[in-house]
């Protein structure tokens, strides 16, 4: 025990010293975020092909905007792509004139915005606990930095923001745009509250310790009054600023969901704080609907004046109305769906997600809406996730990804659970409960939710250790499951997951819970740098790489003009790396036809390439003398089949 208090103690003394001194707090946190910016976004994030499906669509209707200069219209190989607007190809576009055409530049854009995000987040919760320290009149810079230092890895080192963040797809960027206009909403809100009042410029202090000695916040400068109330000023202050420039931003990364989502959050929110007209007023709406309007609406205007309904019914109506009212892409689930993809997606962290919850009693609105604004932090986040967890799980259409936007919440949610664990040892004694927006947590919760993560931890290393009996087969891999047996790698994940359970359970039975989620998120980085980094590796070798390599053979033998046929399966990656448009069929037959329909039109030259899965070309019954073997990677030929002359003298294949 006298150890436990000697360790305590010197952390203690230590951010004592980091917020004694601003600019150590400063840099101790850059490095902080930086380390951990890298490790979950920018480690090797360029040094892995293009995914197929989804990425090199992005990435080439990126390519050929940057190389076409038409910013307007995306295309890819050769026809429109109206699924998303356009401000994620500008980005990848923008970065491809900055480091060139590349798998960094693709990927780029999603890993800034995430990195911007955590960021953002870690300086709301330091702004948080400067202000609860200065309510209470007391400093306690180990809970304000600890807190602030989880929340960060939380939000960063999950799998579903992992993953997201290092794809170059749309959806990390609207994430970025939608959970940073929210965080940039509670400030300009929170800051409003009381006696505080912005002014036009809508500059407060970044928050410090107040009378409690004025340790330094995310800004280390001491929290002061704004010189007079400008209640009628004609624009919303900084915050609400910010808070609509992102709102356009995500209405330019993936349309209407850019603002339902974060305008139903904060209308649920205020309306059960029972501020609804209040904060309206001083958000000044309608000036806000105009910027919003004025950033994202002209190239929605421009793009419709060019393609007319055509991009209506495929983005309106198609893409966004048909997604949540039906079944598109055969892209069902059930109703359950997104709890796997929480517990899954936020794992191992999720399980202490319903105490964090519960914890917060939310039910309790006269409790809530007595606190001041700031106070009100934890039930904000609440709003947040379970209002985009309601609203797509009630969308018909189910995607994984579509819950991005609530990983945020989740991590700010158990970083606030944490913080009760984080109190300084001088301030413990001295704080009363009652200032305090959630009560202590029970013990005997607690102890059931650290169990519930021992379980989770056995139950998930035994699934790693028999994860070839798990995993269905991937036809561009034909011997997959032997592949990655031959690596190793399920049995490094399971013993690595069972220590983590081990360890876990060691903790809970020396009531040593503060060190519990340390260990969780460890035993992730761990994953993520020996386990989650070689296997991506592995399959870009297996799965990916063939196609790289036969693009490189396409550009070197193809022929001016001439056709090139993908057969029986549809691989845009192809199209990225070779810079040829590619035309899709699925059947053998329906190759044999069109190849004979290409000779009897006499075309030069007399010949198409042809890119087939091995199976799919046997089936074509190709004779040696009608085609010439260009290469085989992995399950994928490359062939060149001729036009052959028959004594009719019409071209042909035999």
């Amino acid at each position: 025990m006298s150890m436990k208090l000697s360790v305590k103690h010197t952390v203690d003394q230590w951010f004592n010293k980091i917020a004694k001194n601003p600019a150590l707090g400063r840099t101790v946190s850059i490095l902080w975020l930086i380390v951990i910016g890298w490790t979950a976004f920018g480690w090797n994030l360029g040094n892995i092909g293009l995914i197929d499906e989804t990425e090199p669509l992005f990435a080439e209707a990126s390519r050929q905007m940057f190389v076409t200069g038409d910013w307007i219209t995306p295309f890819f190989n050769g026809d429109t792509r109206f699924d998303k607007p356009a401000l994620i190809y500008w980005c990848q576009a923008i970065a491809y004139a900055i480091i060139g055409v590349n798998e960094w530049a693709v990927r780029l854009p999603s890993a800034i915005a995430a990195f911007a995000l955590v960021c953002l987040a870690f300086y709301t919760i330091q702004w948080y606990f400067a202000k609860q320290d200065e309510l209470e009149q007391v400093s306690r810079p180990t809970r304000r930095y600890l807190t602030s230092f989880i929340a960060a890895a939380l939000m960063a080192l999950n799998p579903e923001t992992i993953i997201w963040a290092r794809t170059g797809v749309s959806d990390m960027l609207l994430t970025g745009c939608i959970a940073s206009a929210l965080l940039c909403f509670f400030l300009g809100y929170a800051g409003k509250g009381g006696s505080r009042e912005w002014g036009v410029g809508g500059d407060e202090g970044a928050g410090g310790a107040g009378k409690a000695g004025g340790a330094g916040g995310a800004g280390g400068e001491r929290i002061t009054n704004a010189q007079s109330p400008m209640p009628h000023a004609p624009f919303p202050n900084k915050w609400y600023l910010a808070f609509y420039v992102l709102i356009a931003g995500a209405i330019l990364t993936k349309g209407p969901v850019g603002i339902v989502l974060p305008g139903l959050i904060v209308a649920v929110f205020l309306l059960y704080v029972g501020k609804f007209r209040e904060v309206l007023r001083e958000m000044r709406l309608l000036v806000g609907v105009l910027i919003i309007l004025g950033l994202s609406v002209p190239w929605y205007a421009l793009v419709i004046w060019r393609n007319g309904w055509n991009y209506i019914n495929a983005f309106f109506g198609y893409h966004n109305l048909e997604r949540f009212t039906e079944v598109v892409n055969g892209h069902s689930a059930p109703w359950y769906f997104y709890f796997l993809v929480v517990l899954l997606g936020f794992a191992p962290y999720s399980v202490y997600l319903p105490l964090s919850i519960v914890r917060l009693k939310f039910w309790q609105r006269s409790h809530w809406r007595s606190l001041e604004r700031f106070q009100q932090f934890g039930l904000f986040a609440w709003f947040w996730f379970a209002s985009i967890f309601g609203f797509f799980s009630i969308a018909v259409t189910k995607l994984p990804s579509y819950v991005l936007p609530l990983m945020p919440a989740a991590a700010i949610l158990v970083a606030l659970l944490w913080s009760d664990f984080f109190q300084d040892t001088e301030a413990r004694q001295t704080i009363p409960v009652s200032s305090s927006p959630t009560p202590p947590i029970s013990p005997s919760f607690l102890r059931v939710s650290g169990w519930v993560n021992v379980v989770f931890l056995s139950v998930l290393a035994t699934a790693l250790f028999n994860i070839t009996h798990i995993l269905g087969t991937d036809p561009a891999i034909s011997n997959f499951h032997e592949l990655i047996q031959r690596t190793g790698l399920p049995v490094i994940a399971g013993v690595m997951w069972l220590v983590c359970a081990v360890l876990v359970a060691g903790l809970l039975l020396n009531r040593q819970w503060n060190q519990v989620l340390g260990i969780n998120l460890i035993g992730f980085v761990a994953f993520l740098i020996f386990v989650l980094t070689p296997a991506s590796f592995f399959i870009d070798r297996e799965r990916q790489l063939p196609l790289r390599e036969l693009s490189a053979v396409i550009l070197e033998a193809k022929q001016p003009n001439e056709e090139l046929i993908m057969l029986g399966f549809k691989k845009p990656s192809v199209v990225f790396y070779s810079h040829i448009h590619v035309n899709y069929l699925g059947l053998p037959q329906e190759a044999i036809e069109h190849i004979k329909n290409q000779a009897a039109k006499g075309l030069k030259p007399a010949s198409v390439l042809l890119l087939a899965e091995q199976k799919k070309f046997l089936q074509m019954d190709l004779q040696p003398d009608d085609y010439k073997n260009l290469s085989t990677k992995g399950a994928y030929n490359l062939v060149r089949v001729p036009f052959k002359k028959k004594k009719s003298e019409k071209i042909d294949i035999s």
